[in-house]
């Protein structure tokens, strides 16, 4: 197992597409629920053990080696929102790009030619974990760091906050991090044995609710 390639798969400069999406940061501002560093902490917590949970325990299974069409169904059943189903299915499709040209793997050419549009960015990125001779652990890492990291880049560039403060947010959700991170495995781990129905499901309904009213603004700096 190469570290290295993690760094590379958790790099924000990994061209996965993420920069163009504020993970509900931009909604959150603009209603007032994020005005500065201790809003955006608050925010990205509650981001982080809700859905935050979800997609690190798919792309934990998807590096362990669950069937990933499987996998896909059960991210669908657990994104209420339709644009954050499109929004994951794009992400989807431009890490596979991404993996595909860096980790080139049967794994992720035949879930690419089962999903043309784009499967679901955590499946895609456990997988391409997998590619990468990481384990579910590192997936669930990159997923879980991902899901704070980019609305507190995003809130950067909304508010103009100061850049030291929105780092120190992410340092101080490190122990979370670590705790989302040891659950997803579990429950990655639990389904080898009990299917998709092990993985979390826990929901966030104002992203969800945000993430319909910012997808029919006229105008908008980030696509989600």
């Amino acid at each position: 197992m190469s570290r290295a390639a993690l760094l590379v798969l958790a790099d924000g400069r990994f061209p996965a597409g993420g920069h163009a999406h504020s993970g509900g940061a931009e909604e959150a501002v603009k209603t007032g629920r994020v005005t500065g560093a201790a809003s955006l902490e608050s925010f990205c917590r509650g981001r982080l053990h809700t859905t935050g949970l979800v997609t690190a325990a798919l792309a934990a299974a998807a590096a362990l080696g669950v069937d990933p069409v499987d996998l896909d169904v059960a991210a669908d059943a657990r994104t209420p929102s339709l644009a954050l189903r499109i929004a994951a299915r794009r992400l989807g499709r431009q890490m596979m790009r991404a993996a595909r040209a860096t980790w080139p793997d049967p794994e992720l050419d035949a879930l690419a030619r089962r999903f043309p549009k784009g499967a679901h960015q955590p499946v895609v990125l456990g997988l391409t974990a997998r590619a990468a001779g990481l384990g579910p652990e590192d997936a669930a890492y990159c997923s879980a760091y991902e899901g704070i990291s980019g609305p507190a880049t995003a809130t950067v560039r909304l508010l103009s906050l100061d850049p030291f403060d929105a780092t120190a947010v992410l340092a101080r959700l490190a122990p979370d991090v670590d705790r989302v991170v040891r659950q997803a495995v579990d429950a990655a781990a639990r389904v080898l044995d009990d299917g998709v129905g092990a993985l979390p499901a826990g929901s966030a309904p104002l992203l969800e609710i945000g993430a319909e009213a910012h997808a029919a603004w006229p105008v908008r700096l980030f696509a989600s």
